[in-house]
């Protein structure tokens, strides 16, 4: 089976049943952790994912990251320092991605994606230690709780990953640690940021503490060098668990300089390296993305960049080449496409700096100057992808339309599960954010072919 279908069946089901959102979600406002980080604020099913169709889009997520990791040394002769300057990093941060160098790319991802036309489309590449929706597991596990949900999981074999146990074994393998070891881990946030996460940093490191690493929240000027280690109070830490950005690193280096000296010296690992704010830049899908390096590639690696890229070039002036081929001057396109483009800073999260070409008011003369003023600063263009619309039942039983954005995982063993992000489809083609009323939810998918 597929999306689709296993959707429509699961929703004949709940209609016949009268079915009700708040029936559906059963305790999940309960749960303290998930209300820190999703303030219960929770979708009433599960999305649906066919096994062929799970194994082709995870499969085209893996192959466009082994080509992310092999970029440096495809196009820059493995200087990284270039690859990271041309990903849209600035200088300092350059100097703090390659001293922080990892030994490969880190596999701890999530590719967050649009379906449009029965086709995932890929909007950005969240690669790293702070990404979030890892502990969807946890609403997958208290929407089964519901025994419609739980005997059409059993009806058509669906099932999901423990995408928290998973952030574990990456810690553990990338950090050079065994199950069993349990190291010492610092969970880390920003000073600034601290206060506003401490509660849920600290629900976090109990799941974790129950699942293999001694996990202690805190911020990094909490964090101690001394006698050969880094501690935290009288704890010696092994891993230093990052949720900061690179961005925040350099603009107060004193912080994080006496830490990062330590993991040069081996006495503490960092998860994950620096060297991911490069990789999960929008420059680097702009790099894929691109006509002129396409001979670099496999003929795997194009097919992937080809099925789940949409067009993303940087926004330099001069002349760019479209899907079919034509050469055209990039802000002349931009201007005359305005309402099918998107314009993306490389490196900012949470939406920031993002503006859609076709949001409402936006006038072509305001575009043409945002689009103008992306010429010095690390930006990206990008085709728009609209999402297709998908039913969930609402407070009184009825379907509404949804517009969804995938959270697909990458991890150490593979694929990783999925999450999902939603807002009604009355508010239209918007930024996702809490202001749309934001509603999360996790992934079912088929556990084998159905004839296996």
């Amino acid at each position: 089976m597929d999306r689709a279908s296993l959707t429509t069946e699961y929703l004949s089901r709940v209609t016949e049943n009268g079915a009700k959102a708040a029936d559906l979600i059963g305790r999940l406002p309960e749960s303290e952790m998930l209300r820190a980080f999703y303030k219960a604020t929770y979708l009433s099913r599960p999305v649906f994912l066919g096994h062929a169709e799970r194994v082709r889009a995870f499969g085209d997520v893996s192959t466009i990251m082994g080509a992310l990791g092999r970029l440096p040394d495809l196009l820059f002769g493995g200087d990284f320092a270039a690859f990271a300057r041309a990903t849209g990093l600035t200088e300092p941060q350059v100097a703090a991605a390659v001293r922080g160098r990892g030994a490969a790319m880190t596999r701890q991802a999530r590719a967050d994606l649009f379906v449009q036309d029965n086709q995932f489309k890929l909007l950005e590449l969240n690669i790293g230690s702070s990404i979030g929706g890892m502990d969807n597991a946890d609403i997958c596990r208290g929407l089964l709780e519901h025994p419609l949900l739980a005997r059409f999981a059993a009806d058509r074999n669906l099932g999901y990953v423990d995408t928290l146990r998973e952030q574990v074994n990456n810690v553990l393998v990338e950090s050079g640690f065994r199950p069993g070891d349990r190291p010492v881990v610092a969970l880390t946030d920003w000073p600034a940021n601290f206060d506003n996460e401490v509660a849920y940093m600290r629900l976090l490191c109990e799941r974790w503490r129950g699942i293999g690493l001694e996990a202690h929240p805190c911020h990094v000027g909490q964090l101690q060098v001394r006698d050969g280690r880094v501690w935290l109070e009288d704890k010696p830490v092994d891993i230093v668990f990052r949720t900061f950005t690179i961005s925040q690193i350099v603009d107060r280096p004193e912080l994080f300089d006496p830490v990062l000296n330590a993991a040069e010296r081996g006495e503490v690992k960092i998860f994950t390296p620096l060297d991911t704010a490069a990789y999960a830049s929008k420059g680097a899908l702009a790099m894929l993305s691109d006509e002129e390096n396409r001979g670099l590639f496999s003929a795997e690696e194009l097919a992937s960049v080809d099925r789940l890229l949409p067009w993303t070039r940087m926004v330099r002036p001069g002349q760019v080449t479209l899907e079919g081929g034509e050469r055209v001057d990039l802000l002349r396109h931009a201007v005359d496409n305005q309402q099918e483009l998107v314009l993306k800073p490389t490196s900012l999260y949470g939406n920031r700096g993002v503006v859609l070409g076709w949001t409402a008011g936006l006038t072509a003369e305001e575009w043409r100057e945002q689009v103008v003023a992306a010429f010095d600063a690390p930006f990206v263009l990008q085709r728009r992808v609209r999402p297709t619309a998908e039913l969930f039942p609402d407070e009184n039983g009825d379907l509404q339309p949804w517009n969804v954005l995938w959270g697909m995982f990458s991890v150490v063993n593979g694929y990783g599960g999925a999450n999902t992000r939603a807002i009604r489809a009355e508010w239209g083609d918007v930024v996702m954010n809490r202001a749309h009323g934001i509603h999360s939810g996790p992934a079912l998918s088929e556990l084998c072919e159905p004839d296996a």
